[in-house]
């Protein structure tokens, strides 16, 4: 099976409907591989009360275990920069709000470096992303 990575919408949805444990390190080896990034954990900690916390350092403990923590390196951070001045020169900065793409960008080329495919609800984001990026993504 192919390694995924799920983006955080994908995260906030299970947590919000309480399918949270779907996610736990303990059981993704029965499917594809899944990943976890360490943007996608950033950005889950800043929006998680006391409770939330706690149960994101197991699942950070869990993907720290089996090695499957990806954490982006200095090519994939300026590779980011280039991709988003190019939406940018595209787009318009103006209205694809550059700092919210930062972070689902740096997700994108750290996944496609390690050949994953990302996983999202985030549609608009990923499809411009995938435009100068040889993003894997789909629709979850």
């Amino acid at each position: 099976m192919k390694p995924v990575l799920f983006d955080t919408s994908i995260y906030i949805c299970s947590y919000r409907s309480g399918h949270e444990s779907e996610f736990r390190a303990r059981n993704i080896e029965q499917g594809s591989p899944i990943w976890l990034s360490s943007v996608v954990l950033e950005e889950l900690y800043a929006g998680a009360d006391a409770v939330g916390r706690k149960k994101l350092a197991q699942v950070e403990r869990d993907f720290d275990k089996i090695k499957r923590l990806l954490v982006p390196n200095l090519d994939d951070w300026t590779r980011t920069g280039k991709i988003l001045y190019k939406i940018g020169q595209k787009h318009g900065f103006e209205h694809i709000g550059r700092a919210r793409l930062t972070n689902d960008t740096l997700i994108a080329v750290s996944a496609t470096r390690k050949g994953l495919t990302v996983l999202t609800h985030n549609t608009r984001d990923f499809a411009r992303i995938a435009e100068f990026c040889a993003l894997k993504w789909t629709l979850w």
